[in-house]
């Protein structure tokens, strides 16, 4: 759902740590540098960022098959809660990088951070196909994927946002579709390939995948050159806000965006485990018990967006957050097969608006349209502790009394992630009162 700043910029809720980054407003008397807004070029940008998404959050989606791989397969000597911090400083570099990475897409170098990131990328993924003990894994595929792919997310996100007006709100919308059906073909892939080759191989044809998808975006985002070199100038953004700290509104929203990551984040780390070491399934079908799940947070996004254009953004973000906490307490009674398949199947349809809804809230928190990109981008920063520290933390519950990531105690990791989403529900109520009080915002907004 897209909503309007007081000089028109409609800040699209699928718009996901764009404001971190890019404050473009459009005035009538002098309009933006650089607008495609549709035609041939504006689809081959859109489909160059989809296939950057497709890469950088497509592997972020797959880790649970990696966790469970890791764990009980490659190095079962390291307890679970150990194994996801791979997963964990991936995620986190890969938001955390655009504090640095959006500053120099606004000075006009997202071509060399294209190349570079691409490079970075691919070279983590090969160096994974020769990694044998835990910290080679961990710098390879948690810190080295992790800072090519924060040289990419932010700025491709930007450079579509930036160039498109009227148009906005759907460009957005198919290039970040881009990430859950990369989540479901890289799963696919490593749980076929894994039953008949080497993990070294594994990996590699997975690498070689992304560096096919890599030189075919570069190739379509490149013919933008234009665009992707553009300077605005005109608006120098500042990195830090220090009015923000002394706004409560402000951390209203950003501990209850803390809490929910926490839980969000971590049923997709262990949902293979699981299935495979409770409920004794293969590894390939507890590999597509993620991509089911995967597969309905597409669904679930489109529906919770009809919901909030109808009754608000700040109600259908309560409303699923208050679900995803109930759903992963339920995950306690998912004792069978179907039940769990059950389970994962709506978890993923309902916490998959807990990443859209925030930025369509946030224009509501922040009271300067001026310094909403700044706001937003520190709101993110401290928010992306949750995605380093949430799923690393439910191990470690979960390890309490276990002998080895066979045995898990799965109740820690359901109640960790209930708790905390039900929680961050309940902060987003005070948070609605505040901003009601504060901000004299009227209705549901």
């Amino acid at each position: 759902m897209a909503l309007e700043d007081k000089k028109g910029s409609d800040l699209d809720a699928h718009e996901h740590d764009i404001f971190a980054m890019v404050e473009t407003q459009d005035s009538p008397t002098s309009p933006p540098a650089f607008i495609i807004d549709g035609g041939l070029h504006g689809c081959l940008q859109v489909l160059g960022a989809f296939l950057i998404l497709f890469n950088v959050w497509g592997i972020n989606f797959a880790f649970g098959t990696f966790e469970s791989f890791y764990a009980l397969t490659y190095i079962p000597s390291f307890t679970a809660s150990s194994i996801s911090w791979i997963g964990t400083i991936q995620s986190w570099l890969l938001i955390a990088c655009g504090i640095f990475s959006g500053p120099l897409f606004d000075r006009g170098h997202y071509a060399v951070m294209l190349l570079s990131g691409s490079v970075l990328a691919v070279f983590g993924f090969m160096m994974l196909s020769l990694s044998h003990k835990y910290y080679e894994i961990f710098l390879s595929q948690g810190v080295c994927m992790g800072l090519g792919f924060g040289l990419l997310y932010t700025p491709s996100i930007a450079l579509v946002s930036r160039s498109f007006t009227r148009r906005r709100a759907l460009a957005l919308g198919v290039a970040t579709s881009g990430a859950p059906a990369g989540g479901i073909v890289y799963n696919v892939m490593f749980n076929q390939l894994i039953l008949k080759t080497s993990f070294a191989w594994t990996v590699r044809i997975m690498g070689l995948v992304m560096l096919v998808l890599f030189t075919v975006a570069a190739v379509l985002l490149f013919s933008q050159r234009k665009a992707m070199e553009n300077i605005d100038e005109s608006r120098p953004r500042k990195l830090i806000d220090l009015r923000a700290f002394k706004d409560l509104p402000f951390w209203s929203f950003t501990l209850a965006n803390l809490l929910i990551y926490l839980g969000y984040i971590t049923p997709y780390y262990y949902i293979p485990t699981y299935a495979q070491t409770t409920l004794h399934t293969s590894q390939s079908l507890a590999s597509y018990v993620l991509v089911i799940s995967q597969a309905s947070s597409i669904i679930g996004r489109v529906g919770t967006t009809c919901l909030a254009y109808y009754y608000g953004s700040m109600v259908s973000w309560i409303l699923c957050a208050l679900l995803s906490g109930i759903l992963c307490l339920s995950w306690i009674s998912a004792n069978t097969l179907a039940r769990f398949i059950l389970y994962s199947a709506f978890y993923g349809g309902i916490s998959g608006a807990l990443v859209p809804l925030p930025p369509s809230v946030f224009s509501h928190v922040c009271p300067d349209s001026k310094s909403l990109g700044t706001w937003f981008g520190m709101a993110q920063s401290i928010s992306s502790i949750a995605s380093l520290t949430g799923p690393p933390i439910a191990g470690a519950l979960a390890s309490i009394g276990s002998r080895s990531s066979k045995n898990l105690n799965f109740l820690g990791i359901q109640l960790f992630g209930g708790i905390t989403m039900i929680l961050g529900a309940f902060e987003l109520m005070l948070l609605w009162y505040l901003l009601r009080k504060t901000r004299d915002k009227k209705g549901i907004f």
